[in-house]
C-alpha cells in the first residue's frame, strides 16, 4: 500500500503522492521509460489517486472502491485511454481531436478527468501539434498523462509543458524476489529477471506466457544460424522477416539485448548480461570480435527499430542488416 502496490519508483510514487495530498496536481505528466518498465502503471495508479472515493490517507488510493476497480479496469467514465491501434503503429490526429471535446466536458463521476496518452512517441506530427493545442487550453478538472520511450522523441514545447518523471529499469534483485514471491523457483526467477532487463511488467509477461520464451529461443537460434550463412540463405530470411512488421520488430529487439551483451563483454564491462543462458554463445563471440565491430551491430540494429518507426521498406532494411553481420 505504501509504494501504491506499484514495484519500485519509490521516487516517482513519493513525489506524485505529495501533489495529490498537497494539491498541487500539474495539468499535464510526461513518464518516460523503456518498454514495460512500469509506466502505464504508474500513471493509472495517480488516476486512482486523484479519483479515489475513500482514500486511505491523503494522496493514497483504497484500490478497494468502485472508481479504483474501473480505473484499474481501464473502464472508468473519467478515465480516457489514447494510443496507436497496435504497437509500433501511429497515434493520428484525430484521436487528439476526439478527447479535446470530452476533456471540455464536466467529469462524469469524479473531481477529475484524466486523459492518459500511451506511446505518444507513435504521434504523427499532426497528432502532436493538436495536443499541443489541448495542453496548452486544458480546463482545472482535466489532468493530462503522456507515456513515452524518451522525452527526446517528442517536441521540444510538449516536454516544456510536462512535468518529466524518468522511469529507469530496476535492480535485478528486485525483480527476481517479486517473481519468488509469486511461487517461482530461484533459477527460473533469476534468468527471467535478466532476460527482462529490470522490467517488471516485461517480467511477469514472460511468466504468464511461455510462448515469449520459446520465440526469443527461436529468434536466437535464428541469428546464430544466420552468422556463417551464405547471402542467398539470409536473402531468403530477410524476405521472411519483412512480411510481418509487428514480428520483425520483437525480432529486432531481442538481436539487440543479445548483440549490447556482446558489446558489453567485449568492452569488458561488468554490466550484468541480460541474455544468461546465451552466456557461452556470447564469451564466444565476444573473443573474436573488436569494440568497433560490435558496435557497428548494435548501431545498425538500433537504426533499423528507427527506420522501420519512419515507415522506410522493410524488405530492403532487412537484407542490409543481415549482409551486414559480421561473417563468424
Amino acid at each position: 500500500m505504501d509504494n501504491w502496490n506499484l514495484l519500485g519508483h519509490e521516487w516517482a510514487v513519493d513525489m506524485l503522492r505529495q501533489h495529490v495530498a498537497r494539491h498541487e496536481i500539474r495539468h499535464a505528466y510526461l513518464l518516460t521509460g523503456a518498454p514495460a518498465v512500469g509506466k502505464r502503471t504508474l500513471a493509472l495508479r495517480l488516476a486512482q489517486a486523484l479519483n479515489c472515493e475513500k482514500p486511505a490517507e491523503a494522496g493514497t488510493p483504497c484500490f478497494t472502491c468502485r472508481t479504483c476497480k474501473q480505473i484499474d479496469s481501464m473502464v472508468h467514465p473519467d478515465l480516457t485511454i489514447i494510443q496507436a491501434e497496435t504497437e509500433g503503429g501511429t497515434l493520428k490526429v484525430e484521436q487528439v481531436r476526439d478527447i479535446q471535446r470530452t476533456l471540455n466536458l464536466k467529469p462524469y463521476q469524479s473531481q477529475y478527468r484524466v486523459a492518459l496518452f500511451l506511446r505518444f512517441h507513435e504521434a504523427n506530427a499532426n497528432a502532436a501539434n493538436a495536443l499541443l493545442k489541448t495542453l496548452e487550453e486544458a480546463p482545472s478538472h482535466a489532468v493530462l498523462i503522456l507515456t513515452a520511450e524518451n522525452p527526446e522523441q517528442l517536441l521540444p514545447t510538449i516536454n516544456s509543458r510536462c512535468e518529466i518523471l524518468r522511469l529507469r529499469p530496476l535492480p535485478i534483485e528486485a525483480i527476481i524476489n517479486d517473481l519468488m514471491q509469486k511461487g517461482l523457483d530461484e533459477d527460473r526467477a533469476r534468468l527471467l529477471a535478466h532476460i527482462s532487463g529490470g522490467r517488471p511488467g516485461f517480467a511477469r509477461k514472460l511468466v504468464d506466457d511461455v510462448s515469449l520464451l520459446e520465440k526469443r529461443d527461436e529468434q536466437l537460434n535464428d541469428l546464430q544460424t544466420l552468422l556463417p550463412a551464405a547471402r542467398v540463405e539470409k536473402f531468403s530470411y530477410a524476405d521472411k522477416l519483412s512480411k510481418d512488421k509487428d514480428s520483425m520488430r520483437q525480432t529486432i529487439m531481442v538481436w539487440l539485448s543479445y548483440w549490447r551483451d556482446v558489446m558489453l563483454r567485449v568492452a569488458g564491462a561488468e554490466t550484468a548480461l541480460i541474455n544468461i543462458d546465451r552466456n557461452m554463445e556470447i564469451e564466444f563471440l565476444a573473443g573474436r570480435l573488436d569494440l568497433s565491430s560490435a558496435r557497428k551491430v548494435v548501431s545498425n540494429l538500433e537504426g533499423v527499430l528507427e527506420k522501420m518507426d519512419r515507415n522506410v521498406n522493410a524488405r530492403l532494411l532487412a537484407e542490409v542488416l543481415l549482409l551486414d553481420l559480421p561473417k563468424i
